[in-house]
């Protein structure tokens, strides 16, 4: 049996179970979905055009155990979890596996015109705004399999709705605490709608504190309406029993500005994917990324950025420090369509290899339509500078602190790059801790997680 069928399996003998904990859009969308799956019949395998180096069957196949049950974990999140950011602690909210928690700082301080709640909630509630946009930008044209796995089986998620003209002073955090002591597939959405000339600074934390294997299936939608700005910043601490495959679908209007940064710390097994398009004129994206392995960890990035209007701008910058037998790979499109004109693209991929051993596979690719745009892409991999090892060394430098200071410099410009006050500074530390080797999934955080 290969994977994608044992999960059908277990959708198609738990139908009325899995609607009855969840509701409206999140509902309809399930009969196209598993269409799909039944039409294709199988997830990507390595080898395969866009997953060159990443079996996304085998990260499915292990047998999860999927909460369709929706029982209680009982996790009292206001108490263990505490995070270094300021700003962001101030208006926290939770993923608990894959169930929304709304905590007491969440609910006190989520500003006026600025709605935060269970999806599935949202879905019954506020129908209005959640079947416009639900599984809407998100496309299965473009997300596959994986894609329509995740349609299938989500029952719980986030729903962010930002006003229109609303501006929220501080960032919101939500943190997705993925435990369980059985092998578990935490199957979440994320739903974020902006509307025309609002503004929201989103930070979505992923941690893990399992011993077994467990996989967490997340798709996020973004919608940015005319003149709006988002920024969400994914961060992953996860550990090595942890797979994440993760699909990321935004779509821009006029003049919107969209900023995500993809921020892999500490992992297992992690495939993301970005799919981002702007449908609306003078619209700007900036994407970067930054994945730091060691032992055997494995981090493949995807980026598919369409151009659709004229007047764009966008930016991609993706950096990996590999050690050991890590591995990593990093796949980009640009395309800018006929008619686009007057586009600014630009994509880059530096990798430095820390190891013999470890192992980069890169492929940035640009589609140009029309003539009058600038677009570039390139990528680099390459070494530590043996030259500025020795000259640290000659003032006495030891050479894995000389080692540690070359690697964080190298991740400074992602590190400034991040849009969410406070954040950046806390990266520096989490940065400098991973690459000592310490144990630093937020210090500070799980000392006091009790899941």
């Amino acid at each position: 049996m290969s994977a994608l069928d044992q999960y059908i399996d277990l959708y198609e003998a738990n139908v009325a179970k899995v609607n009855a904990h969840s509701a409206g859009a999140l509902n309809d969308a399930r009969c196209n979905a598993l269409e799909c799956l039944k039409r294709i019949g199988r997830l990507p395998h390595k080898g395969e055009e866009g997953y060159e180096k990443t079996s996304v069957e085998d990260m499915f196949a292990p047998d999860y155990g999927v909460n369709i049950g929706r029982v209680n974990i009982p996790v009292d999140l206001a108490a263990i979890f505490h995070c270094g950011v300021p700003t962001a602690s101030t208006w926290l909210g939770a993923v608990a596996n894959d169930k929304f928690v709304p905590t007491e700082t969440l609910l006190r301080n989520v500003p006026e015109g600025v709605t935060v709640m269970s999806l599935a909630a949202a879905a019954a509630e506020k129908p209005q705004i959640v079947d416009k946009y639900y599984n809407r930008i998100a496309s299965v044209e473009r997300g596959g399999t994986p894609l329509a796995l995740n349609t299938l089986l989500a029952q719980d998620g986030v729903f962010v709705h930002v006003g229109r003209g609303v501006k929220a002073a501080k960032p919101m955090q939500i943190v997705n605490l993925l435990s369980s002591p059985v092998p578990l597939m935490a199957v979440r959405r994320v739903l974020v709608v902006a509307e025309d000339d609002s503004d929201i600074s989103i930070l979505l934390c992923d941690h893990s504190r399992c011993e077994v294997n467990c996989l967490a299936s997340q798709v996020i939608e973004v919608y940015a309406g005319k003149g709006a700005h988002v920024n969400v910043c994914d961060m992953e601490e996860s550990s090595a029993e942890t797979s994440r495959f993760s699909q990321l679908f935004a779509e821009q209007h006029e003049g919107s500005e969209l900023r995500v940064n993809g921020l892999t710390l500490l992992n297992g097994i992690t495939r993301n994917e970005y799919y981002i398009t702007q449908k609306g004129a003078r619209a700007i994206t900036t994407l970067d990324g930054m994945a730091i392995g060691n032992g055997s960890q494995h981090i493949d990035n995807f980026s598919e950025l369409l151009h659709r209007s004229e007047h764009g701008r966008s930016n991609q910058l993706f950096k990996y420090v590999l050690d050991e037998q890590s591995s990593g790979a990093f796949a980009g499109t640009i395309t800018v369509e006929n008619g686009a004109r007057f586009n600014e693209a630009y994509q880059s991929n530096r990798n430095i290899l820390a190891s013999r051993d470890a192992r980069m596979h890169t492929k940035p690719q640009l589609l140009i339509y029309n003539d009058d745009v600038k677009c570039s892409h390139g990528a680099t991999t390459g070494q530590l500078d043996q030259n500025a090892l020795f000259y640290m060394r000659q003032r006495g430098i030891p050479l894995a602190e000389a080692r540690m200071m070359l690697m964080q410099a190298f991740m400074m410009d992602i590190i400034d790059n991040v849009g969410i006050e406070g954040l950046s500074e806390r990266l520096r530390h989490l940065v400098e801790r991973r690459f000592r080797g310490e144990d630093m999934m937020c210090s500070d955080c799980n000392a006091k997680h009790g899941v």
